[in-house]
């Protein structure tokens, strides 16, 4: 590590600091992991605590159920403001890392503005995505609406000192809604190379699930909408209409699974599954398949490519930026169910293409890592801590 004498103390704000809860939650739990305790010192402010013990202190804050998706919590900041105020005074933050958009987040952006402490974000959840899906049937009102999130976006993220951005792609569709690109600075996400991998390959495990030996598709994610499940169950009814050549494996949870199963009847919906189980199925199914285009980077499309799963994804969002197209799999039209099916087909029945999407794929992933991708992390919340300049590898450097 570089020239760090002191410690560094961050005040870290997340609505959800749950490990494994979804992809932003995972994000932030490989760098508490590798927290350099020497180094820096964090406190934890959020809505949904940890539920083990991480080694940092946690200042739980009130929160309530999201309307319509009451897994997820927003922290309330309002109720505990004079205490969250008084511990922030106490601690005296060198930076600030804020890990959403929310009332949590407006809340550690004025803290900032009153001390004029640098602040860390990570672009996590492509909302603008969710607007455009969700109003799609009133076209009217979707540009309007999502002209209207994307301003309150823009201004929240345009307060960061310093913004991390998975993909070159998502830098230009910001830039698209006038968003600040000159504090941007491109960082991935990583892949735990040790789990995810082609020797995960279980072929006995996968058969005793479809009990038969017909290519099997996998798709792998949360079961909400927004990850354009109407496609999928469309390409699954024109793969049954096609002569059923492929068996669909489900797996993850969510609001939308019961529809799923209901609109899917013979696929094998395995509801939400351990690392070790996601893993082998990964390595032994024959095709990766993710028509979402709401995502801002797309971990299980990676992870499908390090276990050596070729991957037929949709061309949009952020994950289009992980498939090459022809070298490490397929991007597809997102709404255009044939499409999808007439690049499976091309796979499966290409052996040449399919090791070759494999090894290709493999090579890609080798470079994402999580050690490396933390380091340059601590390595850029010191400078900020210490001098609160920007790194010298931003997008517009």
């Amino acid at each position: 590590m570089k020239d760090r004498k002191r410690k560094i103390k961050i005040a870290f704000f997340a609505d959800i600091l749950v490990k494994d809860f979804d992809g932003a939650s995972r994000t932030m739990f490989q760098i508490i992991e590798r927290i350099p305790k020497d180094e820096f010192e964090f406190v934890f402010f959020c809505g949904m605590p940890p539920k083990e013990d991480i080694g940092h202190e946690v200042f739980q804050v009130p929160s309530i159920p999201i309307p319509f998706n009451s897994t997820y919590k927003l922290a309330i900041p309002v109720f505990s403001w004079f205490s969250m105020r008084k511990r922030l005074k106490e601690f005296r933050p060198d930076v600030i890392h804020i890990a959403s958009p929310s009332p949590l987040g407006d809340f550690a952006f004025q803290y900032k503005r009153s001390r004029d402490i640098p602040v860390i974000t990570i672009y996590h959840t492509h909302f603008l995505s969710y607007i455009s899906y969700y109003l799609r049937p009133l076209p009217f009102l979707a540009k309007p609406a999502v002209m209207t999130v994307a301003y309150g976006q823009k201004k929240f993220y345009d307060q960061s000192s310093l913004m991390y951005i998975p993909t070159m792609q998502m830098v230009e569709e910001l830039k698209e809604f006038k968003f600040d690109t000159s504090k941007m600075k491109i960082w991935q996400r990583g892949i735990n190379h040790n789990l995810f991998n082609p020797n995960k390959r279980n072929v006995p495990q996968i058969k005793a699930i479809t009990k038969n030996d017909k290519p099997n598709i996998l798709f792998a994610s949360r079961l909400v909408w927004e990850k354009n499940l109407a496609t999928l169950i469309r390409i699954f009814k024109k793969s049954q209409e096609d002569g059923d050549k492929y068996n669909f494996i489900i797996a993850g949870d969510g609001v939308a699974e019961k529809t799923l199963a209901e609109k899917m009847p013979n696929a094998y919906m395995l509801g939400k599954v351990d690392h070790d189980t996601l893993a082998a199925l990964y390595a032994s199914a024959d095709i990766f398949l993710f028509p979402s285009v709401s995502e801002t980077y797309g971990n299980v499309v990676v992870e499908a490519m390090a276990s050596g799963c070729p991957c037929v994804i949709a061309r949009g969002g952020g994950s289009q930026s992980l498939v090459d197209h022809g070298k490490t799999g397929f991007l597809c039209d997102p709404e255009d169910e044939s499409d999808y099916l007439a690049r499976i087909d091309q796979v499966i029945g290409d052996s040449t293409l399919k090791n070759e999407f494999v090894k290709n794929g493999i090579e890609y992933t080798k470079t994402l890592n999580w050690d490396s991708l933390c380091e340059t992390y601590f390595d850029d919340v010191a400078r900020l801590g210490k001098t609160g300049e920007l790194p010298s590898d931003t997008v517009e450097a």
